[in-house]
């Protein structure tokens, strides 16, 4: 056990013999509760939680996750650390694992296939335990590879293999919900705004707005398509090319609560007014889409329950255990954003 110096007095150094001593018992055994491999007698534990808290002695969890065969840490490959979603989820993992006595380890790819294999590397040299890949354009090959050394969770894809667990959410549902709900308000004509299409949840957004359409028999007019990369800025301009080409619409459907925050600047740039002149639907529920001017209509993506589920999921594969964690349905949320189509 690597000892750490006290903060007030760097010159001091507390070490676990120091508290085998204090507490009156073998330093295996401090070393055994620390680690929660051993179990011994309450008036044990007690003399040792004493000695610690009288020495001050601090364990060092790289040591003792060490000492098990863990660094008691996970690597977690994010794709946006300033992600309103993602920022949800990446709060979600910290605290599922926390209580468990783990630490996240969090790296940005932004979406780059060369930058997701580089986080992989670095996360891997840090001896972590296991990795939670949030997304990404990493192969089905690739993470089951990864998976044959080291337990992976992935979200965004369905995925099976050994040591290998996939966490998705029923984007196809959620984006027929979303189109049924202003197929229902009356619309006919609804711009779709695309996600990147080399991510597969954006594919699945686009085929449920499809699915909609024909389910409605309304049929399917390409050029109400437009796409967008899941950011405000792209939502903007997809909204200004839609104006620009003088299609006729009367509700748009974004496939990101992001993108539909730039499509209703766009909206409000060009004397639009929403609800009243265009209704607009966004996905994900991000908090900030409660707080829009109107509020936003949306699809409700548990962005916080998906990190927490992806580290639970991890925790139980940690365990030898087959995880139980299944996302939550998509829910519409219902806000002022959308209305019945004035005739």
């Amino acid at each position: 056990m690597k000892p750490k110096r006290i903060g007030k007095n760097p010159s001091n150094i507390v070490t676990l013999d120091m508290v085998a001593i204090e507490s009156g018992v073998s330093p295996s055994t401090v070393s055994r509760l620390l680690n929660g491999t051993a179990t011994v007698s309450e008036e044990k534990k007690k003399s040792i939680d004493a000695a610690i808290a009288k020495l001050g002695f601090v364990p060092n969890p790289v040591a003792r996750g060490l000492a098990g065969g863990r660094t008691l840490s996970i690597g977690v490959v994010t794709q946006a650390l300033d992600s309103p979603f993602y920022g949800a989820a990446l709060r979600g993992i910290e605290d599922e694992l926390d209580p468990a006595g783990y630490s996240p380890l969090f790296v940005s790819a932004h979406w780059n296939l060369a930058s997701e294999v580089r986080c992989i590397d670095m996360l891997r040299s840090r001896r972590v335990d296991g990795f939670i890949v949030l997304n990404g354009r990493m192969t089905d090959n690739a993470l089951k590879n990864i998976a044959a050394n080291l337990p992976l969770v992935v979200t965004g894809r369905q995925i099976k293999g050994p040591g290998l667990f996939a966490l998705n959410f029923d984007n196809l549902g959620g984006g027929f919900q979303a189109t049924q709900h202003l197929i229902q308000l009356g619309h006919r004509r609804i711009a779709f705004i695309a996600g990147d299409p080399e991510h597969p949840d954006a594919n699945e957004r686009f085929k449920g707005y499809l699915n909609a359409l024909k389910a409605a028999n309304i049929s399917f007019d390409p050029n109400l398509v437009v796409a967008g990369e899941y950011h405000e800025i792209s939502g903007l301009l997809a909204v200004d090319r839609l104006l620009a080409s003088q299609q006729q619409f009367t509700a748009i459907f974004a496939a990101n609560d992001q993108m539909a925050f730039g499509a209703a600047l766009s909206l409000h740039r060009h004397a639009l007014r929403v609800p009243d002149d265009v209704s607009l639907m966004g996905f994900d529920d991000l908090a900030n889409s409660l707080y829009c001017a109107p509020p936003l209509s949306t699809i409700h993506q548990p962005a916080y329950e998906l990190g927490r589920l992806a580290a639970s999921a991890m925790l139980q594969l940690l365990a030898g255990k087959k995880p139980t964690a299944v996302m939550p349905a998509p829910v519409l949320i219902a806000r002022d954003s959308t209305r019945r189509l004035r005739v």
